[in-house]
């Protein structure tokens, strides 16, 4: 339901804060005062497109703000969307619009696009008129509003289930025969690849450790050699590094008693000894350990050998084979498993079957809906100065073999305006006021299906008057007691059935410029504005008397 509306520089209104409550509420004013624009900006609130001559003269943009209390479906959008706030029950939709003609939309502060903004738009609002924003007109709107009205959107939502089941099933089946010859030749190439690698059997991290320890092996006798080098001239050999260091540190110690200075080299020399002798020590265990072994060194060299070759036959590296093994045997196991054509021909007819099944019922269901929507449209048509007229659902079957998320058969509202002709389709009746007619009929009999909390009317009464405007006044009154109804109307047998009343004027502002205003209306006040759309711009007490029996 729409709590409050926010208006500042939209056209010919410099600022207007309106409140709305639940019921039927009308909008009444002189030809030319913008009973229309107030119509407008709430749909540029919910998305419709905006130019820059909405902003008014002067001003550097144009702001509608809008706040509704929501229902189940809208708080699931915005969840879905993650845009709620501090109110789950409440959201607030903001449209700015430059006067350069950019805009920009708003959910509950967050920026969104204009198709979110539409989107949930469609969750919160109907408008019927003369306009273009009529939801009746589309066929998808249509087939939605038969299933709602008949009970069937639990059956509808099965059917769309069912459907997505048979396109995956589908998809899966013509992918797999799609590439049934070539699944074969790249099954080959990974088979050969496992084959060649499986004997193999290369390891992660297996070819740095073996080229590490082929480089070690290879040198094993180099290394023999330098160590024991080593060993000779810093420890075993003549004038080895120790035997002369030791010699250096018993002269100087001899000497160190005439110079104090002397010290320092001496811990220096005894620190150099320390080390020398750990080395020396280090490297004899080194040569103890080490020894020349051919016959490891030749299974290190085969083992390098046979990775080079297999990385050269297979146009990789070493250190990748075993990841190319791996996802050949992998890739392998998806090819077998998806080239079961049969076992997926099998799931395919299975979830063709559901889906029949599922739409069979649904079709039934909706030519019973179809006849009794038919009947309780055409009636209601009757008092809408449309005598004679009639109103048909069409169930057209889609053709042979072809399905489709919504069922069996399209929905077609098809419609005669009076006696003594065929029905044509909705989007093909020519009189503005012949469809917004009808789309009261239809509106207020499937008020109690909508999930839309609010109705809006504009100008639903052009072309008719009399008894027929008292029965679209009722109507709407009755459609109030289930929905949020607003409601632009020239008609004083419509207005005096409204729950509320807000009058539209137009003045000079201060800077000569004119501006709209809307006031809600206290009986009194009510009475008067009645009475002038009774008797014109003169009001007298036979017209006053008048509206007051229209009130009552």
């Amino acid at each position: 339901m729409l709590l409050c509306l926010s208006i500042r520089n939209f056209v010919i209104v410099e600022s207007l804060d309106l409140e709305f409550g639940p019921g039927f509420s009308v909008l009444t004013g002189e030809t030319g005062a913008g009973k229309s624009i107030l119509i407008d900006a709430l749909l540029l609130a919910l998305g419709e497109r905006a130019e820059a001559d909405v902003v008014r003269e002067g001003a550097a943009r144009a702001e509608i703000g809008a706040e509704f209390r929501i229902g189940e479906a809208a708080r699931d959008w915005i969840a879905a969307q993650d845009l709620g706030g501090e109110d789950a029950g409440l959201v607030l939709l903001r449209r700015t619009v430059d006067a350069g003609g950019r805009s920009r939309a708003f959910i509950n502060g967050s920026a969104v696009t204009l198709a979110q903004l539409r989107e949930l738009g469609e969750l919160l609002v109907d408008v019927h008129g003369q306009h273009a924003h009529q939801s009746l007109l589309k066929g998808g709107s249509q087939q939605r509003l038969l299933d709602e009205h008949g009970g069937l959107a639990a059956a509808a939502r099965e059917v769309a289930q069912r459907f997505a089941e048979l396109r995956r099933a589908s998809r899966a089946r013509a992918e797999a025969e799609a590439m049934a010859g070539s699944a074969q030749a790249e099954a080959d190439r990974l088979r050969w690849t496992v084959e060649e690698l499986d004997e193999l059997a290369p390891q992660p991290g297996e070819w740095e450790a073996v080229e590490a320890e082929h480089r070690r092996l290879s040198h094993a006798a180099g290394l023999l050699e330098g160590a024991q080098a080593a060993v000779e001239a810093l420890g075993e050999g003549d004038a080895a590094a120790l035997e002369r260091i030791d010699a250096m540190l018993a002269r100087l110690q001899s000497l160190a008693q005439y110079d104090a200075r002397l010290a320092a080299v001496l811990e220096s020399l005894a620190a150099a000894r320390v080390q020398l002798d750990d080395a020396v020590r280090e490297l004899n265990r080194y040569l103890g350990q080490a020894d020349l072994d051919g016959a490891r060194l030749a299974q290190v060299e085969a083992r390098v050998a046979a990775l080079h070759a297999a990385a050269r036959k297979l146009r990789s590296t070493p250190a990748e084979l075993p990841a190319l093994l791996a996802d050949a045997q992998a890739r392998l196991a998806a090819l077998s498993a998806a080239s079961d054509l049969e076992a997926l021909r099998a799931q395919e007819s299975a979830a063709l079957a559901r889906y029949t099944e599922a739409a069979r019922a649904l079709s039934k269901a909706r030519v019973k809906a179809a006849r009794q929507m038919a009947a309780e449209v055409t009636r209601a048509m009757q008092d809408l100065s449309m005598a004679g007229g009639r109103f048909e659902v069409n169930l057209v079957p889609l053709a042979d073999g072809e399905t489709a998320a919504t069922g069996a058969e399209r929905v077609e509202f098809l419609v005669a305006g009076h006696a003594g002709v065929a029905p044509k389709p909705l989007v093909r009746v020519a009189s503005g006021g012949e469809l917004a007619r009808i789309s009261l009929a239809i509106a207020v009999i499937a008020a109690s299906a909508t999930p839309v909390g609010t109705l809006v009317f504009d100008e639903v009464d052009a072309g008719i008057g009399g008894a027929v405007a008292e029965t679209v006044g009722r109507l709407l009154r009755q459609l109030g007691q289930q929905r949020q109804v607003l409601c632009v109307t020239h008609l004083p047998q419509v207005a005096a059935c409204g729950d509320a009343h807000l009058v539209v004027s137009k003045a000079p502002a201060a800077d000569g410029r004119p501006v709209s205003q809307i006031r809600p209306l206290d009986r009194k006040s009510r009475v008067d504005e009645i009475a002038r759309m009774l008797g014109g711009i003169e009001i007298t007490e036979t017209t006053r008397k008048h509206a007051r029996e229209l009130l009552s």
